[in-house]
């Protein structure tokens, strides 16, 4: 399904019933929207593990602009502030008032820019792997990776974090050798095959001087007012749990709960989903 939003025709699909028989009356369950990773990924990471959540709540996957099955509009409207503000028009186009808004990585900060923007609209927000300020701590991703992947992997991490260094051939290389190293349980081999890639969207909001690495969210994230649940993993080379502690202690003190994972990877619901998932029902059930 597509829906205009601020000139851009948004991809979106939903899983569950909004409302629900209970007794005599019909039962409205809380709106869950998914923001995917990358840029230049779609929702369908997300599938088929949060499907598993329609029972507790209408679960949403939206793709951005410039991503997945939405259009991809102009490059210069591939910014965080632009998602965000989308994030935002989405919901008030289908009518979902007081969204529950997830965000993984990339949608983690997508996530971050709707809710600095439009405080008073989220009922909840969940972070997962995500950090709030961009070119940071990258000689600890650098040592992190070559510690978890070994000297090439740790070669193709400085060449890109370091040196600075992204084109189309290092992104092949980066999805074929590195990604296998984001996660310590390996991931489903076709989810890569499954998803509709931009990489364009990736190298523009990624290169030297790009938002990617100079956005700084920080300051901003007092303004939140809904409660804020981060999840980390924290053998996560990608994102470090140092970017989610950054997040944790700038979130208002009453409105946070942090939750580190052990021996995870990026992502946690891949290395610990009984966990990652309980955790995730017990907030969303609130």
């Amino acid at each position: 399904m597509q829906v205009l939003v601020n000139g851009i025709r948004l991809y979106f699909d939903v899983e569950g019933a909004g409302l629900v028989p209970d007794g005599p009356a019909m039962r409205e369950k809380p709106t869950l929207v998914l923001l995917h990773g990358g840029p230049g990924m779609d929702h369908s990471s997300y599938k088929p593990r949060f499907s598993q959540l329609a029972d507790i709540a209408q679960v949403v996957y939206l793709d951005h602009r410039g991503n997945g099955r939405s259009d991809r509009g102009p490059r210069k409207s591939w910014t965080l502030a632009q998602w965000g503000d989308d994030v935002h028009a989405f919901c008030e186009a289908l009518g979902i008032a007081r969204p529950i808004v997830l965000g993984a990585s990339f949608g983690g900060m997508v996530a971050l820019a709707y809710a600095t923007r439009h405080p008073a609209h989220p009922a909840r927000l969940i972070l997962v792997s995500t950090e709030a300020a961009g070119g940071r701590h990258m000689e600890q991703r650098v040592a992190l990776f070559e510690r978890l992947g070994g000297p090439e992997v740790g070669a193709l991490a400085r060449r890109r974090l370091l040196d600075g260094q992204l084109d189309a051939a290092l992104l092949e290389k980066w999805v074929r050798l590195v990604f296998p190293v984001y996660t310590r349980t390996p991931r489903d081999p076709a989810w890569v095959q499954r998803a509709v890639l931009n990489p364009e969207v990736h190298l523009w909001f990624t290169r030297p001087g790009g938002e990617g690495l100079t956005f700084n969210l920080l300051p901003m994230l007092r303004r939140i007012q809904c409660p804020t649940l981060v999840l980390g993993g924290e053998d996560d080379p990608m994102i470090p749990i140092v970017c989610q502690e950054e997040i944790a202690a700038a979130l208002p003190a009453r409105l946070v709960r942090f939750e580190r994972f052990p021996g995870c990877g990026h992502g946690v619901f891949n290395d610990a989903p009984e966990r990652a998932m309980a955790i995730l029902r017990d907030f969303i059930g609130a």
